[in-house]
């Protein structure tokens, strides 16, 4: 029996995380994903027309970023018609999605080389426009769930947000809010610690003059995060215990054995393993937690044999939830900062996390990393990546 065939990663780039109004909050969606992938084409040398296919994750896909914004980005960027493009939303995991497909695409052998990423214009498009703003567009004033009778006859009438998912994870994991604001505030040390050091540099292309991540900010504090006012009354979560509202894109070139030796290509990483799980789509945020159980399980493995874990900083509850579940090193989890420091491009994340997540095995010589984050519908990705 022939071996399954292995998909690496070649490549791996993405812009600056921009702020809400920021520096980058003027540039149309289909530009900034064009951005990294041209910057993908010029670091990784390889001919554009070899690419099989291009897979970007985007979320709230309407007004620029409709129109499958994939196949948009990749020929605003100049490149090949004939190369086509698909987007895929699995809400805020959407472009680890997309390197999932760009993977089991190489690993079937259907496919030698895609193009995996995402893209999200967060000021253009605020999170709330696909639920809300779009259905009051054609006339109606509630959200996705409004109006099927299944929904309801399983789930009742109860609200169903992620920021309910975040405080019902507070409260089944006993976080309290000073918990969450010394871990919020321990993202923006470790952040700007990061850029300081210069370790976010190899893996940005700056773009508009923008040259680094716009989020971490070195002058807040303990004491003015426990000035803020929670976001509803009478609970544990702040805006300084959430990921940031942003705008950006990543991209990764996933490759099989045989495009690596056909187009003289570096591998950087193999995948090791992936896989996408589910839970309570009420709760919505606690899923990383059984899909990590899942995934370690699947790959043989133990949580002592990483050395990298990224876990998308959606709230502090959730990343402080997977750790009283694991039996892991703090340090390594997000150890350059999280999306409470630098942001949250919703369809871009995945991939900027993948891409931070290799970068910084590099640096350290370590061996396995762990990339999970929650999604809405109480989902998650786990990737799990093997530097080479």
């Amino acid at each position: 029996m022939a071996a399954t065939p292995e998909a690496y990663i070649a490549g791996a780039v993405r812009t600056p995380v921009g702020r809400r109004g920021g520096g980058l909050s003027l540039v149309h969606p289909a530009d900034l994903g064009a951005h990294v992938l041209a910057a993908l084409v010029e670091r990784t040398g390889i001919d554009p027309a070899a690419v099989d296919d291009v897979v970007f994750g985007c979320v709230d896909a309407v007004g620029p970023q409709a129109g499958d914004v994939a196949r948009t980005c990749w020929l605003a960027a100049g490149l090949p018609e004939e190369v086509p493009g698909v987007t895929v939303d699995r809400q805020c995991g959407s472009s680890q999605q997309a390197v999932h497909f760009a993977a089991q695409a190489v690993m079937s052998g259907t496919a030698d080389l895609v193009v995996a990423g995402g893209v999200q214009n967060m000021s253009q498009i605020p999170i709330a426009y696909a639920s809300l703003g779009a259905a009051e567009s054609l006339g109606l004033t509630e959200g996705p769930f409004a109006g099927s009778r299944g929904w309801r006859a399983r789930y009742g009438e109860q609200e169903v947000s992620q920021f309910r998912g975040a405080e019902m994870i507070a409260d089944r994991w006993g976080i309290t809010r000073a918990a969450m604001e010394e871990f919020a505030y321990a993202s923006h040390v470790r952040a700007v610690r990061a850029a300081g050091e210069g370790r976010f540099a190899r893996e940005i292309a700056p773009l508009e003059g923008v040259t680094a991540d716009e989020g971490p900010r070195p002058d807040t504090s303990p004491e003015k995060m426990a000035a803020l006012r929670p976001l509803v009354e009478g609970g544990r979560l702040t805006a300084a215990v959430a990921s940031q509202i942003s705008d950006g894109a990543a991209a990764l070139l996933v490759a099989s054995g045989r495009a690596l030796r056909t187009h003289g290509l570096t591998p950087r990483a193999r995948i090791h393993h992936l896989s996408a799980r589910g839970e309570d789509p009420v709760r919505m945020l606690s899923a990383p937690i059984p899909a990590t159980a899942y995934a370690l399980k699947k790959a043989g493995m133990t949580i002592g044999d990483l050395d990298h874990v990224e876990i998308n900083e959606a709230f502090a509850s959730v990343v402080l939830a997977w750790l009283k579940e694991f039996d892991v090193d703090p340090g390594l989890v997000n150890p350059n900062g999280g999306a409470i420091a630098l942001g949250h491009p919703l369809g871009a994340t995945g991939a900027r996390l993948m891409t931070t997540m290799l970068h910084e095995l590099e640096r350290t010589g370590g061996r396995y990393g762990l990339q999970t984050m929650c999604e809405g519908g109480g989902q998650a990705n786990v990737t799990i990546l093997e530097r080479l």
